[in-house]
């Protein structure tokens, strides 16, 4: 089996180069479709090997979309962002691919779209998410929606009309993406581009529980969540939507009414959440706000039972064990909250406030040898990125009555 890999780009010369190191050793063709660059993003991906070709941009990510996919001649094809890259579990996976093999326990032979696992890299909420990148090259299967296309749709469709087809869910993490990283200027305009984009489009489609979904969280992200929490409750009207449309609606609206500080309905909202039929490690956002609403109302138990959940489906989630921490340091596990801070750390040696959990909880055990080093590391990393927070922890701890310096 063949693999085309399919990307549309604009003055991505940063993003690309790593990128496309990714994935060249696993396709066997690049085609790389240009909407305007003003950057080297052309001579970039030249030199990778890349099929080049030029178009206009429309306003449409599913007509570019659909667009480099007919310039595709592999026999499955591969869809990337220039913020993606590859994990090693992905390059085996189209490896696997290629060589026709098995994918689970599923012959290749009756596949028509394999999904799988994306790291959300540096998001304090959902740190996975499920996408549909990998499928069979067909003229029938192609992106729809003008912003957060899928081919979804259409394999939805395909899969009525040839029930022999199965769609294999990868359940390992196969890519990275890092489009969240992003700085403020570049948020606020994709900010506008998707809020116009999707607004025209559900305009014409006012009932389509994806874009009401995606649009009102995005409502939400820019802190509107009166606007976004209209468009979520709308579609929960749609009677159609999947599950892993459900499980968004459900969560966002539980950000919502948190917001609101109606905290019963957002409990609710993510209880129903996660009631939905998918994968437990989609589930861990809802996990941390559930556990985050329990601890607010002084509910530990149930709190650290939420984050014990989450650990358990993202055991690589720092934020997840440091919130268990929380939990656990409430109830007076003192012991088992530093397991949890410790964990966090390892995980992520520049986490700032888990150091600082841990120097408080060993300073309650009277450890102060290392209360003192573990209070010195928080200090020093809020130096690097928040002066004011290392003066505000100095303080505290020399309130405590211990010189850190």
């Amino acid at each position: 089996m063949t693999i085309s890999l399919c990307m549309i780009v604009k003055d991505e010369a940063d993003n690309l180069p790593r990128c496309l190191a990714s994935v060249k050793d696993c396709v066997d063709e690049m085609v790389v479709l240009d909407t305007g660059s003003q950057d080297d993003t052309i001579a970039i991906a030249q030199a990778f090997g890349a099929r080049v070709e030029t178009a206009t941009w429309t306003q449409d990510f599913a007509a570019a979309r659909n667009q480099s996919l007919a310039l595709a001649t592999g026999d499955w094809i591969l869809v990337l962002d220039a913020d993606e890259t590859l994990t090693e579990s992905g390059q085996t996976l189209l490896q696997q691919v290629r060589t026709g093999a098995t994918i689970g326990e599923q012959a290749l032979a009756s596949v028509v779209m394999i999904t799988w696992l994306r790291h959300e890299v540096n998001t304090d909420q959902s740190p996975y998410s499920e996408v549909s990148r990998l499928f069979r090259n067909r003229a029938d299967l192609r992106f729809e929606r003008p912003y957060h296309e899928t081919v979804d749709d259409s394999v939805a469709r395909l899969l009525q009309a040839e029930p022999h087809w199965q769609v294999v869910f990868w359940p390992e993490v196969a890519m990275s993406h890092t489009g969240y990283e992003a700085d403020a200027i570049a948020q606020r305009d994709k900010f506008q581009r998707a809020q116009t984009i999707m607004a025209a489009y559900l305009a014409e489609h006012p009932h389509d529980a994806y874009i009401c979904n995606k649009l009102g969280a995005l409502h939400g992200s820019s802190g509107d969540w009166e606007t976004g929490r209209s468009l979520l409750e709308k579609g929960l009207a749609d009677t159609t939507a999947d599950a892993a449309t459900l499980y968004e609606l459900h969560y966002h609206l539980g950000l919502a009414y948190r917001d609101a500080g109606l905290a019963a309905i957002a409990v609710d909202h993510y209880q129903k959440a996660l009631a939905q039929p998918v994968a437990e490690i989609l589930k861990v956002g809802a996990y941390l706000n559930l556990g985050s609403l329990h601890q607010a109302r002084q509910d530990y138990a149930s709190a650290r039972q939420a984050f014990e959940t989450a650990v358990a489906a993202a055991p690589d989630f720092a934020l997840a064990h440091f919130n268990l921490g929380i939990a656990r340091r409430g109830l007076g596990d003192l012991e088992g909250a530093i397991a949890a801070y410790e964990r966090a750390i390892a995980i992520d040696p520049t986490y700032a406030a888990a150091h600082q959990n841990l120097g408080v909880a060993l300073f309650k055990l009277n450890k102060m040898p290392e209360s003192i080093a573990a209070f010195r590391q928080a200090v020093a990393l809020y130096r690097q990125t928040q002066p004011a927070e290392a003066e505000r922890l100095l303080q505290g701890i020399r309130n405590l009555g211990i010189q850190p310096e």
